[in-house]
């Protein structure tokens, strides 16, 4: 589910499935060209810009973290985000996998970031 108010670009909010990262991909580029790296606090996203800065909630426990967009994904039908493995710690997701989640912008990206 998307929805924005407003107008503004800082309104947008997705509810829906969220995992993470395995550690298998530590080191690899992402689509922005920085490598994936699990401790800091990241995430891929399918449409928006790299650089967003968004607030991704556990819905199941309301815990709260706030990751930068640097990558696409996830590419598992069904899930609107991938956050590193700090950040899924910090949500409490790791021995879950994949709980559901809610995501609010609340930086929108330079606007010289590409959504590519």
């Amino acid at each position: 589910m998307l929805s924005a108010c407003g107008g503004s670009k800082n309104a947008f909010t997705q509810s829906g499935q969220g995992s993470y990262y395995a550690d298998k991909f530590n080191g690899r580029p992402t689509a922005s060209g920085a490598p994936y790296r699990p401790g800091q606090m990241t995430a891929a996203h399918n449409t928006l810009p790299f650089g967003t800065r968004i607030k991704v909630t556990n819905v199941k426990n309301g815990r709260s973290v706030k990751v930068v967009v640097n990558d696409r994904g996830p590419h598992v039908k069904g899930r609107i985000v991938d956050v590193s493995r700090k950040a899924a710690r910090k949500l409490d997701l790791v021995e879950a996998g994949v709980v559901p989640v809610q995501l609010k912008v609340i930086k929108a990206a330079p606007t010289s970031s590409s959504k590519r």
